[in-house]
C-alpha cells in the first residue's frame, strides 16, 4: 500500500464530516471530486489500482449516517420499492452477480477490448473473456457510486434542505475552476512539477497535450475529456439554477466558470456533448412550458440565446473559412475526429461490445471485462439486457421524478438543477464513456435531487396531516 502527502486531505475532510455532520459539511466530500488524479493510496498488490481521495471520502460518509442512531433504517427508507433507490439495489445486486460469475461462465466465449491490462506498450488489445483486476476495480466503483447516492439521498430526505447541497456544488465547481487555471498556467511557465502532489493516482497523466498549439486544460484530472466531462456535469446544474433560481451573482459565477472550463478543455466530447445537452434541454423546457405562462425573465432568455446561437453560428462559420488557425483547431476537435485513427478505433470498441452482448446471451460480461466508447453499449456489454432495464428504471425514476421545471416546492430549483446535472453527464457519457461508471459527483447529484424532493414531500403531507388533526380536535 503506497500512501502520499495528499493522503492527510481526506483524513481532514472525514474530520470535518464529523464534526460538522455530513449534512452541513456534504461541501467536504464534494470538493473533493475534482481531484480525480489525487490518489489517497494505489495497491500494487491489486494491479496498481487507485483509491482516490473522493473514493475514502465516500465510503465515510455513507457509515457516518449508517452507524448513527436509527440510521441504517434510514437508509433502507432510500430503498423502498418503487423509490429510485429500489431500483438502484436491484442493480447492484445484479452486477455483483453479473461480475463475479459471467467472466467464469463466459470464459474464452467471446473476446473483450479489456480494461485490465498488463503495461501500455500494446495499448488496448482484444483478448478471451477472463477475469481480471478490472472486476474487481469497477465493481467497487459502483459500489461507490451506491454509497454516495444512498448517503446524500437519505441526508436530504430527513432534512430537505438545499443550502448545503448549493454551498457543495460551488465549493466544487470553484475548485475545480481553480485547478484547471492551475494547470494552464504552470504548464507556461514551466513549473508543471508543482501540481505533481495531486497527480498521484495510477494513471498515465496527459498534462503536456497541446491541441493546435493550445495547451489542453485537465485541471485535477488524467486527462482533458474526463475533465470536461466533470465540467459539463456542472454546467447542466449552473444552467438550470441561473434559468430558475433567485437573482443572484452565485448563479452568473459559477455558470461562467463551467463553461469556460467546457471550452477551455478543447475535448470534442464535451463540444458535441455541450451542443447535444443544450439542444435536449431547450427542446424538454420549451415542451414543459407549452401549456403554461412563460415567465418575462425566460421570454428574454430564450429570444437571446436564439440570437446569440445565431451570431455565434455566423462568427464560427466565418472564422473557419477565413481564420487558418481557427480552421485547424476545428478540423483537430470535431470536423476529421471520427475520420482519424482514433475515431475508427472506438467505433470498433463499441461494435465489438455488442459481439460481447450476444456471445454472452444478452447477460453481459460483467462490470469491468469490457471497454467500450460509449455509455449505452458499455452497460449492455457488461450487465446485459437485465442490467440495462435495471439502470433505465433508475435513471427515469430520478430524472422524471422532480415537478414542473421551475418547481412546485420550495427546494425544487436546486433538485431540478441535480437533475439537469445528471442529463448532462449522462448525456456526455453516450458519447465517449468506457464502462458503465457515470462517476460520484453523478451519484451525488441523482442523490440530492431524490433526497430533496421526497424530502419536501413528506414535509407537505405531515404538515397536512397536521392541520387535519388541528381542525378535527
Amino acid at each position: 500500500m503506497q500512501f502520499f502527502p495528499t493522503s492527510a486531505i481526506v483524513l481532514i475532510a472525514i474530520g470535518i464530516l464529523m464534526v460538522h455532520g455530513p449534512r452541513r459539511a456534504f461541501w467536504a466530500f464534494l470538493a473533493l471530486t475534482p481531484l480525480a488524479a489525487t490518489a489517497a493510496f494505489n495497491l500494487p498488490a491489486v494491479g496498481g489500482a487507485s483509491i482516490l481521495l473522493a473514493d475514502l471520502a465516500a465510503i465515510a460518509i455513507f457509515f457516518l449516517i449508517a452507524l448513527r442512531d436509527k440510521g441504517f433504517a434510514a437508509v433502507l427508507g432510500t430503498v423502498r420499492i418503487g423509490q429510485p433507490g429500489f431500483w438502484l439495489l436491484l442493480l447492484t445486486l445484479y452486477a455483483i452477480v453479473a461480475t463475479m460469475l459471467f467472466p467464469r461462465l463466459f470464459a474464452g466465449e467471446t473476446f473483450v477490448f479489456g480494461i485490465a491490462r498488463d503495461g501500455n506498450e500494446e495499448g488496448i488489445v482484444s483478448i478471451p473473456l477472463r477475469p481480471s483486476n478490472g472486476n474487481l476495480t469497477q465493481l467497487f466503483r459502483h459500489l461507490l457510486g451506491v454509497c454516495v447516492f444512498l448517503a446524500a439521498a437519505t441526508l436530504f430526505r430527513l432534512a430537505p434542505d438545499p443550502r448545503p447541497a448549493l454551498v457543495a456544488v460551488a465549493a466544487a465547481t470553484g475548485l475545480n475552476a481553480v485547478l484547471g487555471w492551475a494547470d494552464v498556467l504552470t504548464y507556461a511557465v514551466g513549473l508543471s512539477n508543482l501540481l505533481e502532489p495531486i497527480r498521484t493516482a495510477n494513471y498515465a497523466i496527459l498534462y503536456d497535450v497541446r491541441m493546435v498549439g493550445i495547451k489542453r486544460m485537465i485541471g485535477g484530472f488524467p486527462e482533458a475529456s474526463s475533465f470536461g466531462y466533470y465540467s459539463l456535469g456542472l454546467f447542466g446544474f449552473w444552467l438550470h439554477y441561473w434559468i430558475f433560481g433567485p437573482r443572484d451573482r452565485l448563479g452568473t459565477i459559477m455558470l461562467a466558470l463551467t463553461l469556460i472550463c467546457v471550452v477551455r478543455s478543447t475535448s470534442s466530447a464535451a463540444y458535441v456533448g455541450l451542443v447535444a445537452f443544450l439542444g435536449l434541454y431547450g427542446t424538454v423546457a420549451l415542451v414543459a412550458n407549452l401549456g403554461g405562462q412563460v415567465s418575462r425573465r425566460g421570454a428574454r432568455i430564450a429570444g437571446l440565446s436564439v440570437v446569440a446561437v445565431w451570431l455565434l453560428g455566423v462568427a464560427i462559420f466565418a472564422a473557419y473559412e477565413l481564420v487558418q488557425p481557427v480552421t485547424a483547431f476545428l478540423d483537430r476537435a470535431l470536423f476529421t475526429k471520427l475520420d482519424n485513427e482514433s475515431g475508427v478505433e472506438r467505433f470498433s470498441w463499441n461494435a465489438q461490445a455488442m459481439v460481447n452482448f450476444y456471445d454472452t446471451l444478452t447477460l453481459g460480461a460483467g462490470l469491468g471485462s469490457v471497454r467500450a466508447s460509449s455509455w449505452p453499449f458499455a452497460v449492455l456489454a457488461s450487465l446485459g439486457s437485465v442490467g440495462g432495464l435495471l439502470y433505465a428504471g433508475f435513471l427515469t425514476s430520478v430524472i422524471a421524478g422532480g415537478g414542473a421545471w421551475g418547481g412546485r416546492l420550495g427546494d425544487s430549483v436546486v433538485a431540478n438543477s441535480a437533475r439537469v446535472g445528471c442529463v448532462a453527464f449522462l448525456v456526455s457519457a453516450t458519447l465517449t464513456a468506457a464502462t458503465p461508471d457515470l462517476g460520484l459527483t453523478f451519484y451525488a447529484f441523482a442523490g440530492v435531487a431524490v433526497g430533496l424532493t421526497r424530502g419536501a414531500v413528506l414535509l407537505h403531507r405531515r404538515g397536512q396531516s397536521r392541520q387535519i388533526a388541528v381542525t378535527a380536535a
